[in-house]
């Protein structure tokens, strides 16, 4: 009986200490679960990217090896008689690109800077919504907009750029042309708006971040907002900001929609801003239908790879700016 009743004393005990030592086990295999279920789909994504590139590649290969080189720098892009070149895309691509990023980085900062620094607390919370909306709406509707809207309106402002901006020497070629409201200019303008909410939310949220002591050491001292957006805000958060402005351009390199609805699609160079041009994305979405032929398509296919590669990159220089920045501030502490 003595033995028994020992026995069964001991079977708590046992089970208490069997569960001690199944909870760290337990504990190791979730970590161990997550740790390579993440790791897949991390795979997956590089996995992805390099199979679209080798896609793009093997499918754009009969072009780039029937013209070689000069797939990049010849400007015609003839399908009846299939010869193709990339470098009016290419042009069209990286202006409109540059003029949308001109105009939203100024005008997402500013935004930024009254979401965080300026507005009243109640005005705060709509502000961001908007702003978040806008980033929220398809391009599609950008570029309907751009079309049916801003073309006409500025079809009516283009003839006095031409009396004022084309009268200036040096730059004046840029700004002369027939007042039609579609061109290069107007689909850096509607893209400057699409990427505008993308570069303004980045920018608001690390200007939020911001420590306060920082910003009240700076007012104590007699600093004006604009000194310390300047000298305290840009400073500790640039890393962060340079980020959302490259995420901005890759946002533009790619957009399809509404660049082919406002960009005029011609094939054609122009020192004009004015004048009618294309992009890469505008051309593929336009002609890839009508591509009946091998050669068409690879040709349209390696315009798909140039621009891949191109936003690479891009995303390439970003890191390399970001990690100086890193070590420069590393210096500096």
């Amino acid at each position: 009986m003595k033995v028994s009743e020992a026995a069964r004393d001991a079977q708590p005990i046992a089970a208490t200490a069997d569960k001690k030592s199944a909870g760290p086990r337990a504990r190791i295999s979730a970590d161990f679960l997550f740790r390579n279920l993440s790791a897949a789909v991390a795979m997956l994504v590089a996995i992805s990217l390099l199979g679209i590139l080798i896609a793009l590649w093997r499918e754009g290969w009969d072009a780039l090896h029937h013209f070689g080189w000069r797939f990049l720098v010849s400007t015609s892009w003839n399908p009846v008689s299939e010869h193709f070149g990339a470098l009016v895309f290419i042009v069209g691509t990286l202006i409109s690109s540059a003029i949308a990023l001109i105009i939203a980085v100024p005008v997402s900062f500013g935004i930024a800077l009254f979401i965080s620094e300026m507005a009243p607390r109640w005005l705060r919370n709509p502000v961001s919504a908007a702003i978040e909306l806008l980033a929220a709406i398809p391009s599609v509707i950008y570029g309907m907009w751009g079309l049916l809207v801003f073309a006409p309106w500025f079809g009516n402002f283009e003839p006095w750029i031409n009396d004022h901006l084309g009268a200036l020497p040096g730059i004046g070629l840029l700004f002369q042309g027939p007042p039609m409201g579609i061109g290069m200019l107007s689909a850096g303008i509607v893209l400057g708006i699409m990427i505008i909410p993308f570069i303004a939310a980045i920018m608001r949220d690390v200007f939020l971040i911001t420590p306060a002591p920082l910003k009240e050491s700076a007012y104590a001292m007699g600093a004006t907002k604009w000194e310390v957006a300047r000298k305290v805000i840009l400073p500790y958060t640039r890393t962060a900001v340079t980020g959302g402005i490259f995420l901005g351009l890759g946002r533009a390199l790619g957009e399809t929609m509404a660049v082919t609805f406002i960009i005029g699609n011609a094939d054609n160079l122009s020192a004009s801003l004015l004048m009618p041009g294309s992009s890469i994305a505008s051309v593929i979405a336009n002609e890839f239908t009508e591509a009946t032929t091998h050669l068409y398509k690879s040709a349209l296919l390696a315009l798909g790879l140039i621009l891949f590669v191109i936003t690479f990159i891009v995303l390439v220089l970003a890191k390399m700016l970001l990690l100086r920045l890193d070590r420069m501030e590393g210096r500096k502490a």
